[in-house]
């Protein structure tokens, strides 16, 4: 079966991993009286001259030096054991075998050499003791079995190996049509966001549109009366010339109102002035954040579709090196090329994506400040204006004190009622405040997000609501959640803009028509 079957037909046992044994190596005794000899490197290189090819050479030392005797070792495969008999043959051509040195009386200075087997295996001396140290007894056809189970395991291995690539590769392309149809899916998402935008912004300009209409209507009706005025002004000065009345308070009078209307044209005409500008700022304004907010949508979601082809052009990449793992073709290999290029390219595509999306967030945040900015000062022009109206400024957080008034008012007498009332409403006023008191709970919902309520169980609720009414329980409930919305940090009052007709934080337009609103009625108060 083998090139070395042709020297153990009668299957002896050999010493494994295969080793040679070299005999009679010249030693002498130093001055210590120890047996002193080469180094296995000289050994080891003449017999590598000779086509052998040695892994080792070890010398054999015993407890009196070296012992004269060397292993060498040979390569563990089949061809070590065909160097091993060839080792042993040369040995054996020139009558220095195993058999010369045992039989022979006066060995000489030459070497014998010998394959190692299992008498050598078993002899008791350092020769044996190395030999069964490092090496255990073999036969040729052993190996042979040895050799046939681990080809059998390996086939065995490779075809587990070659069914779990399959299962693999069948997963790499379920995960790479999963990606192109998420990739569809968010193509079409993008079609019907770039529809709605398009509507939305149709419908955004007909509002512009008819809002300023109406403000240029307003502008010129106000304007006609105006003139109106002068003129009629002017005809009861020319009736008061021609008729040459001469009262100097009548004609003071009149000079007196011709200039306040005049003073209140002028006025009027900067009020105007400053209005339409107002209303272009605004408009301008919101039309930039708008544009900038649809930009920044836009950009993010091709920052999206990007990262998504990405992770489709990824996973084809992984099919087609799979595949150019079983199949070497050129078009394989200049497919898998044109795919890392293209990757390449949208991987780049992506960090400008990213970069722009950076400088765009920054741009909007300061759009953001600056409305911020805007609503503060109407904000603060606002909170010391008491009115009725549905606009306005309200202290989110501030406790309402009728509840409790009329609660006490139930219990204690009129001359009582009115302070013991501010005693009440004082101490739940220094609760609201303090940050050590934090009635409130966690509550996850079944999609695993977590939301702040109000703890329903809290000790000074409960008291509150079993002693008092349930309007003041109310108002320290609705103070709570505004100052937990509103300022949770520093849990006193603050001011907001407020829509008190719909229950809600008012916008920045509905302050600024509020406002014009107001003057619209303080310019018909003078007239």
């Amino acid at each position: 079966m083998h090139c070395c079957a042709q020297y153990c037909d009668d299957d002896p046992l050999f010493v494994y991993p295969w080793m040679g044994i070299v005999a009679n190596i010249p030693t002498h005794v130093d001055k210590d009286g120890r047996q002193i000899g080469e180094s296995g490197r000289r050994l080891k290189e003449e017999l590598t001259m000779k086509g052998l090819k040695p892994l080792k050479v070890h010398p054999i030392w015993s407890t009196k030096g070296h012992s004269g005797f060397a292993i060498v070792e040979f390569n563990k495969e089949w061809d070590g054991l065909k160097n091993a008999i060839m080792f042993e043959n040369s040995f054996e051509s020139k009558h220095c075998g195993k058999m010369e040195f045992f039989a022979s009386r006066h060995l000489g200075d030459k070497l014998y050499g010998w394959v190692a087997r299992d008498d050598d295996y078993r002899f008791e001396g350092p020769v044996g003791n190395y030999l069964r140290k490092h090496g255990d007894l073999k036969t040729v056809s052993g190996k042979e079995a040895e050799d046939a189970r681990k080809a059998t395991t390996l086939v065995s291995s490779l075809t587990h190996t070659l069914k779990t690539k399959n299962l693999h590769l069948k997963e790499i392309e379920s995960k790479y049509l999963e990606t192109s149809a998420t990739v569809n899916k968010v193509m079409e998402e993008k079609e019907e966001m770039i529809k709605s935008y398009n509507e939305e912004k149709k419908r955004m300009r007909q509002a512009s549109h008819d809002h300023f209409k109406k403000i240029s209507l307003e502008h010129e009706n106000i304007t006609m009366d105006l003139k109106n005025q002068q003129r009629e002004l002017d005809r009861q000065e020319k009736e008061l010339l021609q008729r040459a009345v001469h009262n100097k308070s009548e004609r003071r009078k009149l000079e007196l109102e011709k200039k306040m209307n005049e003073r209140a044209t002028l006025e009027q005409k900067k009020a105007n002035e400053n209005m339409l500008k107002l209303a272009e700022d605004q408009k301008r304004e919101m039309e930039q954040l708008h544009k900038k907010f649809i930009e920044l949508e836009m950009k993010v979601d091709a920052e999206h579709a990007l990262k998504l082809e990405i992770e489709r052009l990824k996973g084809a990449l992984q099919v087609v090196r799979h595949m150019g793992e079983e199949d070497e073709d050129v078009e394989t290999k200049q497919k898998l090329v044109e795919i890392e290029e293209n990757l390449k390219q949208k991987e780049g595509e992506l960090e400008y994506f990213e970069a722009l999306n950076q400088t765009l967030i920054v741009k909007e945040r300061k759009c953001n400040d600056e409305l911020q900015e805007a609503r503060k000062e109407l904000i603060t022009s606002m909170k010391d204006v008491k009115t009725s109206a549905n606009i306005g400024v309200k202290r989110m957080g501030e406790l309402d004190n009728t509840p409790f008034y009329t609660a006490i008012k139930r219990r204690y007498p009129a001359d009582e009622a009115d302070e013991k009332a501010a005693e009440l409403s004082s101490m739940w006023e220094d609760c609201l405040m303090d940050p050590k008191w934090h009635p409130f709970k966690i509550i996850t919902d079944n999609e695993g997000n977590p939301t702040e309520m109000i703890n329903e169980e809290d000790e000074k609720l409960i008291n509150l609501k079993n002693e008092f009414s349930d309007e003041a329980y109310n108002a320290v409930i609705t103070a709570l959640k505004e100052l937990n919305e509103y300022n949770p940090s520093g849990r006193y009052p603050i001011p907001e803009l407020w829509n008190f007709k719909e229950g809600r934080r008012a916008t920045l337009s509905e302050g600024a028509v509020h406002i014009v609103n107001q003057w619209k009625q303080l310019k018909r108060r003078r007239k």
